[in-house]
This record gives C-alpha cells, structure tokens and sequence, in this order.
C-alpha cells in the first residue's frame, strides 16, 4: 500500500492505516470534546448538574441509542455519497472490519471531493453537533452527552477532511477500499 500522499499510476493516495487513523482520531477527538464540553459547562442553562445515578432502563435507552447512532453514523455517510455523489445506494457498501472494531460505509465508485467531504462530515454534524447545540441551549445532558460521543465518534472523518483539505472539490476522488481516506484520481484526459 502506498504511504498517503504519495502519487500512484491510479492517481495521489490521500489515506491512512484504520489502526493509524484510530491512533489520530484520539489526538483529533479528545480535545474537540474536551472543548465541547467546557462550552456545555459555560453555556448550558443548568450548567453542571451531577446527574442522579441513572436507572438501569435509562441505560439500557442510552446504549440502544448509542447502537443506533452507530448504524445511523455509517448510514449517514452511505446515503450522503449516494445523493450529492449521484451514486446508487447499490454501489455503497456497508461493513465492519473486526480486527480494529471500526465500522465502515464505502463508496465503489468514484465521486467528486465535494461530495465526498459532504458524506465525511455529515455525521458529525447530524449527530454530534445538532445533539450536543440542542443539550446546551436547553441544558439538559443527555443530547449534550450524546453529540459529544458522535462527534468523537467522528474523529476519524475529520481526519479525512485533513488529509484531503487542498484537493480541488470537483476532482474525482475513489474512497479507498481498505483504509481511512481516498486515492484522488488523474484527470480524465480526452
């Protein structure tokens, strides 16, 4: 496998190793939620409020949701690449790579860096930062705690976003198929 960044016949590797971006995603991660929540300390209206030591149905409801984030987390990126990507969702696979836990949308087919960052980012957002604004303005944890998770969850996607920050968003980029990140594609000469 070529080193990131490095040109290949098939066009300039822009990916990483899943057990290096894990290893990124941390250092990515922990400060972003670090910051996430001194800002939900600062600005939620009931500021810290220890919570009452939570029953076991509710915490059974958290870590359903946090299933269910997963899955939504990888369904989100498969059905952004398909729309803004004008993929059908039949050219999207959906996987878990067992030997570093990671779960994983892939795109077959070659997509532009416009909609790929699209897909990249849409979790992120949809599920760390919607939660975790609604928690903080009304002040209530759970949403606040939740959008914290999926945006550490999203770590390594912001990663991608780094690794492929100056290609041009209409180049042709093809997700890589084993690791985080894409091979950007020559220009179609003709």
């Amino acid at each position: 496998m070529a080193q990131s960044g490095t040109p290949t016949p098939d066009g300039q590797d822009l990916s990483i190793s899943l057990a290096r971006a894990n290893v990124y995603t941390l250092a990515v991660s922990l400060p972003l939620v670090g910051l996430m929540l001194l800002a939900y300390l600062e600005l939620s209206p009931a500021g810290f409020v220890p919570a009452n030591t939570p029953t076991l149905p509710a915490s059974l409801l958290f870590l359903v949701l946090l299933m269910v984030g997963i899955l939504a987390h990888e369904a989100i990126h498969g059905l952004a690449w398909s729309f803004f990507g004008r993929l059908p969702l039949r050219r999207i696979r959906f996987g878990f790579q067992a030997s570093t836990l990671t779960p994983y949308a892939h795109a077959l087919d070659p997509l532009t860096a416009r909609a790929y960052r699209i897909g990249a980012v849409l979790p992120a957002l949809l599920l760390g930062g919607l939660p975790f604004l609604v928690g903080t303005i009304v002040g209530s944890t759970p949403p606040a705690l939740f959008g914290m998770i999926f945006v550490f969850a999203a770590g390594g996607d912001l990663l991608i976003l780094w690794l492929i920050r100056g290609v041009d968003p209409r180049a042709l980029v093809q997700d890589h198929p084993s690791r985080a990140g894409c091979i950007v594609l020559p220009p179609r000469s003709g």
